[in-house]
């Protein structure tokens, strides 16, 4: 069953922008973007089309795929000769082609089906050839997935998005307070304690992003240790390797046998 286009995420990428490198950097470690150079590369949600326009001065080629948003991707890499958009269901399409490297970052844990999700992006990579992925892990985020996204469904998903974007920069600036007072002390029993650590990296505008982003978001599976790890397993990989980032997600990689 085709997954139905959301709104949301086209309402999200035209009025932000992630542009922050080093995040990419981090959550595609220990890949690195010199690992894409001269490489046929898919990537499996490119929502506005930030990391497409990371990954594309190094591929071969590179092709992007989103449901949602693939005319502001393909704009905001307009001057991108080497790069093929699409618009597809990244569980379902099948682009009778393999890949030397297979990516997706943030999007499977947005998907009806993450299981699914995976299952086609390893469809489509070579053997010998690499698929990451970085999703939102079940460990960690207790608090969001119970508290938060109840919150999100009952009384905020009907609000106008210009609405929920004056909510969240309420959110994120009140959260300034904690972060650099409570939170600059060395107690790492505090929740999201390494999370916050990246807050301070990070200019208002993208952090407001994230907050948008948690309650934008129409769907979101949190994904255990034990998951994402079968996902590569049951795919046929070897050479995996899958880290915890700051706590609150999984960055995961593997060579497809």
């Amino acid at each position: 069953m085709l997954q139905k286009k959301q709104i949301e995420w086209h309402t999200q990428w035209t009025m932000l922008q992630d542009d922050e490198l080093f995040l990419f950097k981090d959550w595609i470690f220990p890949v690195t973007l010199e690992d894409f150079r001269e490489n046929e590369v898919l990537e499996c949600g490119c929502g506005g089309g930030q990391h497409t326009s990371f990954v594309a001065p190094y591929a071969k080629h590179h092709t992007a795929i989103d449901l949602n948003t693939i005319d502001i991707a393909q704009q905001r890499n307009i001057n991108a000769t080497n790069v093929t958009f699409l618009e597809s269901d990244i569980t379902s399409m099948d682009l009778n082609k393999q890949f030397d490297i297979v990516f997706s970052i943030g999007v499977l844990h947005h998907t009806d089906d993450p299981n699914a999700a995976f299952k086609n992006m390893a469809k489509h990579t070579k053997s010998g050839g690499k698929t990451i992925v970085w999703v939102y892990s079940k460990e960690g985020n207790v608090l969001v997935e119970y508290i938060v996204e109840p919150i999100r469904k009952l009384f905020l998903r009907h609000l106008s998005r210009t609405t929920l974007l004056k909510i969240s920069k309420v959110i994120t600036g009140m959260l300034y307070f904690f972060v650099y007072t409570i939170y600059c002390l060395p107690l790492k029993f505090l929740p999201f304690f390494e999370y916050f650590g990246n807050f301070r990296k990070l200019s208002f505008a993208r952090n407001c992003l994230n907050v948008f982003d948690k309650l934008n978001a129409p769907q979101v599976a949190f994904i255990s240790y034990d998951r994402i790890k079968k996902w590569f397993i049951e795919n046929g990989y070897e050479k995996i390797n899958i880290t915890s980032y700051m706590g609150v997600s999984w960055r995961g990689s593997g060579v497809k046998k």
